[in-house]
């Protein structure tokens, strides 16, 4: 890339920097097109396209497919390692929280849920698929599997509520372990569609293995995480 380019470059993120911060745009609020940002600032759709992508990754705008660009409300700080479940998590931090099923099906454990669960035999397992919002913003898809002999008639439970919750009411389930794996991910279709993303769009990935209060597996879950939208606070003290 040219000298010139760059500076202009630099400009441009400097200067929606300071519109960013005086206060004028409000969380959630929709930015100018990029083709009307080209003509504000004389440049090529191009190098507007760099300019808020280099601020998407800084975690002050985001963008939603076929809709545009927005300015990212303050992140959601999330403790892996908290028992506290989701919606209790938002409401503490005076946020709206909302949770909807997609889709809920059984299915046979694959190589993958196989090897999380420490599965020794073909197993058949329960998926919860769900989409959680934060101030009516989907920011998390999740995918729950249970071993369905551990969880009979579950599928006939509300399950939009929190399942650390009903684990513990229904079938005395306390989780007292989890093991976590963290990666970036591209959205796969699934993912893109439920959280307004471009299909390959980056997203954090949070694989958890849960245990109950005797040291067993009962479950494991994939988290997709709009990275503008969280914040990854580990704290050993919380529980």
């Amino acid at each position: 890339m040219e000298k010139n380019t760059l500076t202009q470059l630099s400009r441009i993120k400097a200067n929606l920097k300071q519109l960013l911060s005086s206060g004028l745009l409000q969380a959630a609020q929709k930015l100018p097109s990029e083709r009307e940002l080209s003509a504000q600032f004389s440049t090529t759709r191009i190098t507007i396209k760099e300019a808020l992508l280099a601020l998407e990754i800084e975690g002050l705008i985001y963008r939603e497919k076929r809709r545009g660009w927005f300015v990212c409300p303050p992140r959601l700080v999330y403790n892996p390692l908290s028992r506290c479940h989701f919606h209790q998590m938002v409401n503490d931090q005076q946020r709206k929280a909302q949770t909807q099923v997609l889709a809920v099906h059984t299915q046979l454990a694959d190589n993958e849920q196989s090897q999380l669960l420490a599965l020794d035999k073909i197993s058949q397992l329960f998926c919860i698929h769900r989409v959680r919002h934060v101030d009516n913003r989907p920011v998390l898809y999740v995918k729950n599997c249970l071993i369905s002999e551990l969880f009979p008639d579950i599928l006939q439970q509300d399950l939009s509520q929190s399942l650390t919750q009903l684990y513990l009411r229904e079938y005395g389930y306390q989780t007292q372990r989890s093991s976590f794996e963290v990666t970036l991910c591209g959205a796969d279709q699934q993912v893109a569609s439920a959280l307004n993303l471009t299909q390959g769009q980056q997203v954090l990935k949070i694989c958890r293995v849960n245990y109950q209060q005797q040291g067993t597996i009962i479950d494991c879950e994939f988290e997709y995480w709009r990275p503008d939208a969280v914040k990854i606070a580990i704290d050993s003290a919380t529980g």
